[in-house]
């Protein structure tokens, strides 16, 4: 795709630009010409197989995508080689189905005593940004379930914004990424602040964890016990990376995601109508708790198309170390590919009516046999998301909590327009009003 042909939509609307072209290519490698920058974007099912899983050595996470990530998360579980081995070994016991599900109880009740702070909101009428209210619901969560609650209030109340916009602010580099790292560019101040102000917050722990790690579950005392035989700023530095990196896997992502929850359910009524009876059914007037979540098995399939719609892990870049072939396209080494489950998960010739939203896609008794990679909001291969089974437990005791108590009413313009930061959030805001469901432990 030659530079006259992309570069104005790319800046004016990425991710959209990136799923059209791949749509006009029927998923067939495209190079794109960025003057001097020319990356690779890789869509079919396919072609992001071999590369996330199949010849995934070949092809780390490192190039100039990474190096903003970098910034935010240094060598973490986030990136590769010997650092992304050693944090997932400590980590992945963590976040494994039945280690989440020990923490479904403390989830609920979190859940249930941040709702009803809400209900100030529904009898005022209040129009609240349900982004920035879900992201400090999740962050009160993680920080209770895997943190220890070893964060005070005052400080989760700095820590969530200031992750919000260290995730949003470098997206002018991901645009321009080939720009040196030397070259100001915009939101590089916002960036350094909410830096600032997140290792304000974190390194202090890491310190006192140092000191005595002590014998819980939490990933701080985890992480300071399986590093203790380490010295120097070096495993103090690693274990605040790991902080940071799951601080925003399992918080972030979570409430960007459910942001465009609201206005696919306002979109489309008798999807919200079949949830609420669910809720009712399932959870009826009173506080949500883990023994409801095998029942709730349409919301489950709302998530699933929500996450095939909008994926805030929405780009997925790799390099390629050596040379090779991806169908029958050479890629040189030292490339840049761009693989985005946004993309694929749009492609006609793997999805019947792409762009609508229809959990029915999801169901049970209905669902299709497809190709593996057609659908990876979580990734692929070795790198697959530690965080999933954390989302499936926490987004659905959210969701049916909030719905349990009130009916969400939606004020944000149309269309909404993908912001390309760390997690894919509306460019618009999203508004809601919490209007009490009658009878509910809102009323």
């Amino acid at each position: 795709m030659p530079l006259r042909r992309t570069v104005r939509p790319l800046l004016r609307d990425p991710v959209n630009t990136l799923a059209g072209l791949a749509r006009q290519a029927r998923g067939e490698v495209v190079r794109l010409n960025l003057g001097p920058f020319r990356p690779y974007l890789v869509s079919h099912p396919d072609h992001v197989q071999h590369v996330l899983r199949g010849d995934w050595e070949n092809h780390p996470r490192e190039g100039v995508f990474w190096k903003p990530v970098e910034r935010l998360a240094g060598r973490s579980i986030l990136t590769e080689g010997p650092d992304w081995e050693s944090s997932r070994r400590i980590l992945q016991p963590l976040f494994t189905a039945r280690y989440v599900a020990s923490l479904a109880q403390d989830m609920a009740e979190t859940i249930d005593k941040e709702l009803t702070a809400w209900e100030a909101y529904a009898r005022e009428g209040r129009w609240i940004d349900i982004c920035e209210e879900l992201a400090r619901l999740v962050s009160r969560i993680v920080i209770r379930v895997l943190f220890g609650d070893k964060i005070s209030v005052a400080d989760a109340e700095r820590l969530a914004p200031a992750y919000a916009i260290a995730a949003t602010s470098f997206t002018s580099r991901l645009l321009v990424p080939f720009a040196p790292e030397w070259f100001p560019m915009p939101g590089d101040r916002a960036f350094r602040r909410a830096v600032e102000v997140i290792d304000d917050v974190v390194l202090p722990l890491v310190r006192q964890a140092r000191r005595d790690p002590g014998d819980g579950n939490d990933i701080i005392s985890a992480l300071a016990r399986a590093r203790a035989d380490e010295d120097g700023p070096a495993a103090e530095r690693r274990i605040r990376d790991d902080l940071v990196s799951i601080y925003g896997a399992s918080g972030e992502t979570t409430a960007v995601a459910l942001t465009w929850l609201w206005p696919l359910l306002h979109d489309h009524p008798e999807v919200a109508a079949r949830l609420y009876e669910e809720v009712e059914i399932v959870v009826g007037r009173g506080p949500v708790d883990a023994s409801c979540l095998p029942r709730l098995t349409y919301l489950k399939s709302v998530f699933q198309e929500m996450l095939r719609l909008y994926p805030p892990g929405w780009m997925m870049p790799r390099m390629a170390l050596r040379a090779n072939l991806l169908g029958d396209v050479p890629i040189e080494p030292g490339s840049t590919l761009l693989i985005s489950p946004y993309v694929t998960q749009r492609l006609e010739e793997f999805w019947d009516r792409p762009d609508e939203f229809d959990p029915e896609r999801f169901a049970v008794d209905r669902r299709e046999r497809r190709h593996r990679y057609a659908y990876f909001p979580f990734g692929g291969g070795p790198h697959l998301c530690i965080g999933q089974h954390l989302f499936y437990m926490e987004a659905p005791l959210i969701v049916a909590g909030i719905l349990a108590r009130f009916r969400p009413q939606v004020r944000a313009p149309r269309p909404l327009t993908p912001f390309p930061g760390a997690s894919m959030r509306p460019r618009e805001t999203v508004e809601v009003r919490l209007e009490p469901v009658a009878g509910g432990a809102g009323a």
